[in-house]
């Protein structure tokens, strides 16, 4: 059986699926899904710390799936403007993961991470997933991987 490391750019994932179809990821059938590629070993969704009830509850949800949940302070800058993206703490902990499993799985459309995912297939030699909304995944991290699995209407709530 496969070992099988995720990182989920959550940020990502919900703003591509309610800009791509007004809906939300469904963590719970992901997780079923993986569960049928072999076993997770290590799970990791990054999230921005909002401290709100919903992210509270939405956070402790994934913590039940089985995600460990990293969060990063909600910036807001002077000009009205936001940060919050998780992208090198993401190639951080995949860099360090990696040589450990024996398949990457990374949900992000995000095509900053075409080279992270090259380097886990071919640096690595481990198996690189993606899962991403098809209209919204950059092409490069799309043909930087083994495999991609277009996130449809059957993975949303």
């Amino acid at each position: 059986m496969k070992k099988i490391a995720v990182f989920v750019d959550v940020q990502n994932v919900y703003y591509t699926t309610r800009q791509a179809y007004g809906r939300q990821f469904n963590y719970r059938l992901l997780w079923k899904n993986l569960a049928h590629m072999g076993e997770v070993v290590s799970a990791t969704a990054y999230a921005i710390r909002r401290d709100d009830d919903q992210q509270i509850k939405f956070q402790d949800a994934l913590r039940h799936i089985g995600f460990d949940v990293k969060l990063k302070p909600f910036i807001q800058r002077s000009d009205g403007s936001s940060k919050g993206d998780w992208d090198v703490g993401i190639a951080i902990d995949v860099i360090e993961t990696a040589p450990n499993v024996d398949m990457v799985v990374l949900l992000s459309g995000d095509g900053d991470f075409a080279l992270l995912m090259d380097r886990v297939r071919e640096g690595y030699g481990k198996d690189a997933v993606v899962f991403g909304v098809p209209t919204l995944t950059a092409n490069a991290l799309v043909n930087s991987v083994d495999r991609f699995i277009p996130i449809e209407d059957d993975m949303l709530l």
